[in-house]
């Protein structure tokens, strides 16, 4: 239909072209001008709107998924300039006309053959940092490399392709038509089985990792240029990139070409681990409710306290006895037995707002966080977590962590030699008795 579309304006441009020669000839002007002008416009949007796209549908998957083609404002002045003298040409039947014309033409074919040569064989390297939080400004870091050994590029963008448009994916879908339509099933005067055609939804993509550009404005042959870009995320999660884009305007800048670059990324994006105002609430009777469980008889002095009639005579401080005039002993921490469990208790859909559920996660990293940056046994619990003492693969757990119909893990928490911190949403009166005396929760309710 394309083609025979592109035949019909083809044609017809023909036809005007001919008939303003026509009226030139017995001095009709704006007859002349009329058709002149509408033999153009129909050339001009036959080859914008169908050659492209009789192009792509020769060309190989390869050749039609390697380029993207944007005009910009000054080839848009180009084209106009060259429709205008393209006019007066025909009007007033110069050759020098027709010359400057064709070297106008001639010089967008040589824009075009100019940019791809400029982004033939560049090779692209995306690196990403290990470890990334959410809310933290990282670096990532690009290479662009010329093998070639005797042409070099100019102008060159790397750009992070256009968002593709969600496709339209129609499905044939049986369906029952019958007369009259308001009756029961079984009721109607004439019933039998349809298709009816309907749109499937197309699955979102996951969110892109890079956003901005990098520009090189010179890359010599043989070379390596390399360009440290400021990545950014704010919400956790898994993020996902499989192509990036080469692009320039050299040498006129009357196009910018894009070459595809099939390169996939992927990166997953911690909780934030600022500290937050729940945070700072919590961690104080956190600390000291651990640090009272882990008194012990160790080689760290802990306190200095009053003699009470269980100690050891042993441990009795002579020095603080003598300055206070009353029995002081020395109490010490048990580093070695410092062992601490961060629990997380993932809550069903909808017990909690979505934002209060992102809250819960940012608390839960920032605790594990802090404790194991100290000289504590850390371990993790979660439902669906294999438990591995990693505070790196925990974090990663928490980054793609999804409300689940799981039963809860306090559940099956038994008590053991760890200190337990627990977050989680179930009620006061849900907890095991036994969890009571060693464990700290954090209880969170809707918001």
């Amino acid at each position: 239909m394309r083609f025979l579309l592109a035949i019909v304006g083809l044609t017809l441009a023909f036809g005007a072209a001919l008939f303003s020669t026509v009226s030139r000839e017995s001095g009709n002007l704006w007859a002349t001008l009329v058709l002149a002008s509408a033999a153009l416009l129909l050339a001009v949007i036959v080859g914008l709107t169908t050659v492209p796209y009789l192009a792509r549908r020769v060309a190989g998957a390869g050749i039609r998924d390697a380029f993207d083609y944007d005009v910009t404002q000054a080839g848009i002045v180009y084209v106009a300039i060259v429709l205008v003298i393209g006019i007066a040409a025909l009007n007033t039947g110069n050759n020098l006309l027709y010359i400057v014309v064709a070297a106008l033409l001639a010089a967008i074919l040589v824009s075009g053959v100019a940019s791809a040569m400029v982004l033939r064989d560049l090779e692209l390297d995306v690196r990403l940092p290990e470890h990334v939080f959410a809310g933290r400004a990282m670096l990532g870091r690009i290479v662009v490399r010329n093998p070639r050994r005797w042409w070099p590029s100019f102008s060159v963008n790397v750009v992070s392709l256009k968002k593709e448009r969600a496709a339209k994916h129609w499905q044939w879908m049986p369906t029952t038509f019958a007369v009259p339509p308001g009756r029961p099933l079984g009721k109607q005067w004439i019933q039998f089985r349809d298709y009816k055609l309907r749109r499937i939804p197309k699955a979102e993509a996951p969110p892109r990792i890079f956003e901005g550009a990098a520009y090189f404005p010179y890359l010599p042959a043989g070379s390596e240029l390399k360009a440290d870009l400021e990545l950014r995320f704010d919400r956790r999660g898994c993020y996902q990139q499989k192509s990036f884009g080469l692009a320039t305007r050299f040498p006129f800048a009357f196009l910018t070409k894009t070459r595809h670059v099939a390169l996939t990324r992927e990166i997953i994006v911690y909780p934030r681990v600022e500290p937050a105002d729940e945070f700072f609430e919590v961690l104080p009777m956190i600390t000291g409710e651990f640090e009272t469980f882990m008194r012990g008889r160790g080689d760290d002095l802990y306190l200095i306290r009053e003699y009470m009639p269980e100690d050891s005579a042993r441990h009795v401080d002579w020095k603080a006895t003598a300055k206070s005039g009353s029995l002081k002993v020395r109490e010490f921490s048990r580093e070695d037995e410092r062992k601490l469990r961060i629990v997380f208790d993932n809550p069903a859909q909808g017990v909690i707002s979505e934002q209060a559920y992102e809250d819960v996660i940012a608390l839960a990293a920032s605790l594990s966080w802090h404790f194991a940056g100290g000289n504590t046994d850390i371990s993790f619990v979660s439902q669906s977590y294999s438990g591995e003492p990693d505070i790196y693969r925990f974090l990663s757990h928490l980054a793609v962590a999804q409300p689940q119909p799981l039963p809860s893990v306090v559940e099956r928490l038994q008590p053991s030699d760890d200190y337990n911190i627990i977050v989680t949403t179930r009620p006061r009166g849900g907890i095991p008795t036994a969890l009571w005396a060693c464990s700290y929760f954090v209880f969170v309710g809707p918001k």
